[in-house]
Formats: structure tokens, sequence, C-alpha cells
């Protein structure tokens, strides 16, 4: 889905570039969350401290051998992979591939395994499952399947990686004027998007992490899986419905691309809350994640940041945006639900639902983290690779294309079939 979603969105003699830099986030994500990444999110050893802010064992799988925990690092790892593949449309189309490979193992190796450690592990000190000392006024952040804690952080990152490697050569005019640079094929975007859709009901109700069990839980699960799944649907097709009718009445258009971003920031920003927000409301969380993806892009644009994909727009403020959402739109029942009983007498709840603003104090210090970490880390990482002359492609390589410059040719091969003569013709 990501793969045809990168590149339908840029020019053709982008494709093979885009997306290869797609294939191997699978790659490489798969190497670095293997030896490191694992290992600082959820890794612990005999006789270990626990630590809040970085795990420390279990690198290259070492001492894991249950069937859970195998499920867990595959389960796992996709999330991580899905977390680099953002980065790669902000900043597509003039990043050095030698660049790429770089943030691509950083991202899955270190900065983000270190935010799953914050919000997922039973040791974080942002998240609500953490065992070994208070929880951050006493709820923690919740984000059931990463808003914040996956969509964020590869939004930030990219949103920082595009400010530092500069806009594509002619997308902005000398007195400031946007020049239009459309993706080249409006099909794959379209079946980018339904293909993403399709894997975000792996992504948000397998975030459930178990369906069958022989005690009572089961049907718990099992509800909350289903829930998840209506609330992922509704929020997406909410996104779509907003985005269509927000051009229309701007522009006059029925624009098919806008429509597609909207589905797609209709499920990031459900995806924090799809497992705590009421069916009713999830459309609404959708047209408005439409809201912030279509004003967002027009402030990166009037910052003259450029971001072919529209991925921090999408990934990073609507995130943002939904791990908000939980802190105002989080039913108390559904919290119990999903994330356990009280604590210490205290029922964590949305401000709509009769929460008292813990829950939305802990989700807006769970935005201001996650944003300052990955863009201190990315951000310093990008810098340092401009100052090396190792992120940016020449002017010459761009104009000619990257699928020329580095990649051996284009990837649409349209070779002039010639007729075979007919007899007697000269």
């Amino acid at each position: 889905g990501f793969a045809m979603l990168c590149a339908g969105s840029v020019r053709s003699k982008n494709t093979k570039n885009i997306l290869i830099k797609n294939v191997l986030d699978a790659c490489v994500g798969a190497f670095a969350w293997f030896l490191f990444g694992y290992g600082f999110a959820f890794g612990t050893t005999d006789g270990h401290k626990p630590n809040s802010f970085i795990g420390s064992g279990n690198f290259a799988m070492k001492d894991i051998a249950s069937e859970a925990l195998f499920a867990k690092y595959i389960f796992q790892w996709a999330f991580s992979a899905a977390a680099a593949t953002i980065v790669s449309g902000s900043v597509a189309e003039r990043t050095k591939f030698e660049a790429y490979l770089g943030y691509s193992f950083f991202l899955t190796a270190f900065v983000y395994p270190v935010v799953v450690h914050w919000g997922w592990s039973e040791e974080g000190w942002l998240g609500p499952w953490r065992t070994n000392g208070a929880r951050m006024f006493n709820t923690g952040m919740l984000d059931f399947a990463g808003s914040g804690i996956v969509h964020m952080t590869g939004g930030v990152a990219g949103l920082v990686g595009a400010a530092i490697v500069g806009p594509r050569t002619g997308r902005f005019a000398p007195d400031g004027r946007v020049n239009p640079m459309p993706g080249h094929s409006a099909p794959l975007v379209v079946l980018g998007t339904f293909i993403l859709w399709l894997g975000w009901y792996g992504f948000n109700p397998g975030s459930q992490l178990a369906l069958v069990s022989f005690d009572d839980a089961a049907s718990d699960n099992a509800r909350v899986i289903a829930r998840t799944a209506v609330t992922t649907t509704l929020a997406a097709a909410g996104g779509g419905v907003g985005a269509m009718s927000l051009n229309y009445y701007l522009y006059h258009v029925w624009d098919l691309i806008a429509v597609c971003n909207g589905c797609l920031a209709g499920l990031v920003g459900i995806t924090a809350g799809c497992s705590t927000t009421e069916p009713w409301a999830a459309p609404i969380c959708g047209a408005l994640s439409a809201l912030v993806i279509h004003f967002s892009s027009k402030l990166l644009l009037k910052l003259q940041i450029d971001d072919p994909l529209e991925a921090a727009p999408m990934h990073g403020f609507c995130g943002a945006f939904g791990v908000l959402w939980v802190g105002f739109m989080a039913k108390k029942e559904y919290v119990a639900e999903v994330f356990g009983t009280a604590r210490n007498g205290y029922e964590p709840a949305g401000v709509f639902y009769g929460g008292n603003g813990k829950l939305l104090g802990a989700q807006i210090v769970g935005i201001l983290v996650i944003t300052a970490w990955v863009g201190t880390m990315l951000g310093g990482f990008f810098f340092l690779m401009k100052k090396m002359n190792l992120l940016r492609t020449t002017v010459e390589e761009e104009n000619l294309g990257l699928d020329e410059s580095k990649h051996g040719g284009s990837a649409y091969s349209m070779e002039l079939v010639v007729p075979e003569p007919v007899d007697g013709a000269a």
C-alpha cells in the first residue's frame, strides 16, 4: 500500500527510487529491529533493573524463546517499518540514497524503539502499562495503536527532514508562488489507499494482541476487536467525505487525491482512540482529521517546506490530533475494558465523558515529548548529513530524474514497436 501510494504521488522519473526505498524499509527495518530495536523497546535481562527510558536486553532476540514474544517481534517490526516509510515520502525526489539508508536504520534501530518503550512497555514512563512506578497523572498516555507512537514519530521525522533537505528544484518561485508538481499516477494512489485501508484492520484491531483464549477474557477481546474495526472504518469514511466536501466548497472540484488523503488522515486520526471511541463519534474524528491535513499542508507550503506526499501533515499533524482526541473522547467504560481497571481509585476518561482533565494532560505531554525527542534526534541526523554533503542529490541528477541517474533507467519501458514490412514494400 505504501509503495503504490508513494509511487503514484511522485513524478514518473522518480518511481524506481521511491519503490526501492519502500522495499528496503522492510529489509533494513527487519535487521535494525532484530539487532537493536526490539531490545531498546521491550528488552530485559536476568537481574535487569527496570528502566523507564529505554530497554536493555534481548538484542538480536537473545533469550527469546516463546511463540508469544516471536509474534510480538514480527508485529512490532511491521510498525517500525511503517514509521520509516512515512519519512521517505516527505523527502522524496531529491534525497541521496545513502542518506535514506542511514535515517531508515537510525529511526528503526533507536529513535522509534525509545518512543515505543515509553508508551507501550511495562516499564515506560509515559504509557498506561507501567508496573515499576506511578503512571503519569495516574493514567499515562493512551495510544492504543500508535497515532503518536508510530505516526507522529514518522511524521515529525519527515517534517524535519523535508525542512533540512530543502524543497524540490522549482517547487517555489522567487516570489513565493507554489508551482504544482503532481504525482504521475492517480490509479496507483487509489490502489495504495485501498490497500493501506485494508492493512489498517491489522494495525488497529490487531493491537488488542489477543482474540481467542481459554478464559473469560475471550469475549472481551473479540468485542474490542470488532468495535475497533467499526470505528476504523467509519473514521476513514468520515475523512474521505470530509475532504471531498471541503475541497468542493473551496475549489469547486471533486478532488480524487484529496479524498484519498482524507481517508488516510481519518485512519491516522482514529488510531490512538479506535478502541475507546464510540462508533457515532468516529466519522467526526475522520472529518476533523481531513481539516487537519488540509490546513497543515497549507501551512507547510506557506513556510516553503516541500512534502511531496503530505506525509508530515497526514501522519505528524493528524497523529497529534489523534492523541489529543483520546483526551476528549475516550469513553470511561471502554478505557476500563481495554486498558484495565481503575488506578488508585481513578478511572481515566475523556473530558467529554466526565474526565477531570488528567487524561487530556497526559495526552498533551505525550505529544510534546514525542515531538521534542524525534525532532531533536532526526533533526541532528539530517543536519549532520547535510554538513557532510551526503543528504541531497545534485540539481542535474534531480532534473534528469533519480531513476535514470541512480537506478539504471526508467520504471516504465515504452519501447516503440515497429511493424514488420509488407512483402514488396520498400
